[in-house]
């Protein structure tokens, strides 16, 4: 387009300034040096052209590096943490910081070993990611992997020995599934034992132990299993028995998670009843004669604070509608549909476990993101 445009201006038709009348086209003689002016143009325009070929190879550049990366799957690595930290009763500081970068940098790492790990069987089932393509070279592809599990690592240790006796596990389950586990049918326990770790990275980073987060170490470990079977046969189909499993302990989730531990962490039994507080310490009561003590609720039976029934049905719509469609119809489509929204759904459980923990108000900025994941998972497969 520029050299068109350029061609029409230099050889134009030259009028006299006082009749106006048309004299011969003035044609410019290319040999010889013009003006500084037209000369600046042309530098201008020659910049301006080899900047536009540089932009449009970056761009492609960038984004086959989102598309390995899966950035909007990365909306669901903070919950794990953030859901870590409220089961074991303790509020968010730096360390907090420190061990969501450490599981952000190990997450990612995963992602990008899982292409690398693939690459010869998306090449005949999906040539069109990153690396089949050719958009990201293999070496790449390692060398990122190893720098961000390196990274995830030193991040953990910034966060204290007990986050990194958490995150060292972590890492090698992630480099195990890829490389090995994978395809055999320890791949789903593998994968869910990642998700797990990765809660239990959060309370180990914030409290400096693990043990209050089991629980829910379990309960999101169990739901990734449900997700990590189906996705298995996403490219193929052709499968509703795990849609159908997928679906049932969606099921069963929710019922757990919508009900109340029979023991909130200390510091965090107010929160109990309806509100928004949990993250600080219950007032002190003030000095005088006590009243007699009512009849005490049975643990674990108390209704659900009205936040974490409210995000326990997000995540069961999340989560269910799709299963159901796979198990109706399980085609590739609607079984990488199914994968998907296993995926998102893992938001909303995050959020009613910090929820069902007692941090209602850390629950609901959970719960935050899954807007942005799904609005970017418009524009990048999440799966």
């Amino acid at each position: 387009m520029g050299t068109g445009m350029g061609a029409g201006m230099g050889a134009g038709v030259v009028r006299d300034a006082a009749s106006g009348d048309a004299t011969e086209p003035y044609i410019p003689d290319v040999g010889a040096p013009g003006p500084a002016t037209s000369r600046s143009d042309a530098e201008a325009r020659a910049r301006t052209r080899t900047s536009t070929r540089a932009g449009a190879r970056t761009r492609p550049h960038v984004r086959a590096w989102v598309e390995l990366l899966r950035l909007p799957a990365l909306f669901t690595v903070p919950g794990d943490v953030l859901a870590g930290a409220a089961a074991a009763g303790v509020r968010p500081g730096y360390r907090t910081l420190l061990s969501i970068g450490s599981s952000v940098c190990l997450y990612e790492a995963g992602m990008v070993l899982n292409d690398w790990a693939d690459r010869t069987e998306d090449a005949a089932e999906r040539p069109h990611r990153p690396l089949p393509s050719g958009r990201v070279s293999p070496s790449a592809a390692l060398a990122a992997a190893c720098v961000l599990t390196g990274a995830g690592l030193a991040l953990a240790a910034g966060a204290g020995r007990p986050a990194l006796t958490v995150a060292a596990p972590l890492a090698a389950t992630v480099w195990a599934y890829d490389l090995a586990l994978k395809h055999t049918p320890a791949g789903p326990v593998a994968m869910a034992g990642a998700r797990a770790l990765d809660l239990l990275l959060g309370a180990a980073a914030t409290a400096g132990r693990t043990r209050p987060a089991l629980p829910s170490a379990a309960l999101l470990g169990t739901h990734t299993l449900a997700v990590t079977a189906v996705s298995r046969r996403e490219t193929t189909g052709g499968s509703a028995l795990a849609p159908l499993a997928a679906l049932a302990t969606t099921a069963v989730l929710t019922r757990l998670v919508t009900r109340p531990p029979a023991r909130l962490p200390t510091g965090r039994r107010e929160a109990a009843s309806p509100g928004l507080s949990g993250l600080t310490p219950a007032p002190r009561p003030e000095p005088g004669p006590r009243p007699e003590p009512g009849p005490r609720p049975e643990p674990g039976r108390s209704a659900a604070s009205w936040p974490t029934a409210c995000l326990g049905a997000a995540y069961a719509v999340t989560a269910a509608r799709p299963y159901l469609h796979a198990a109706l119809n399980p085609s590739p489509p609607l079984t990488q549909r199914a994968v998907g929204g296993g995926i998102r759904a893992t938001i909303p459980l995050q959020a009613a476990l910090a929820s069902r923990s007692g941090a209602s108000t850390l629950g609901l900025l959970i719960a935050g993101l899954a807007p942005l994941g799904r609005r970017f998972a418009g524009k990048v497969s999440i799966t």
